[in-house]
């Protein structure tokens, strides 16, 4: 992690997002105070994908009760 105060993140902000981009992950503080923290962005697609791969494995058919005294049509 790279700490950096917010007037150095001003002069040098295309360096510092080049970092953030590579994987590098830079907190920024101003008098000694955390402000932000700039991380690469996260592929969502593939979040949701692995997050859904790790639900399928406990799932099973049926694991969604119908509401009491109806029947959905998922369900015939």
């Amino acid at each position: 992690m790279n700490n950096v105060s917010i007037s150095d993140l001003r002069a040098n902000l295309l360096e510092y997002l080049k970092k953030a981009q590579s994987g590098e992950q830079i907190t920024v503080t101003s008098n000694g105070h955390l402000l932000a923290t700039i991380t690469a962005p996260t592929q969502q697609h593939d979040a949701a994908k692995k997050k859904l791969r790790q639900i399928a494995k406990t799932a099973f058919i049926g694991d969604v009760l119908a509401p009491i005294g109806e029947n959905w049509d998922a369900m015939s």
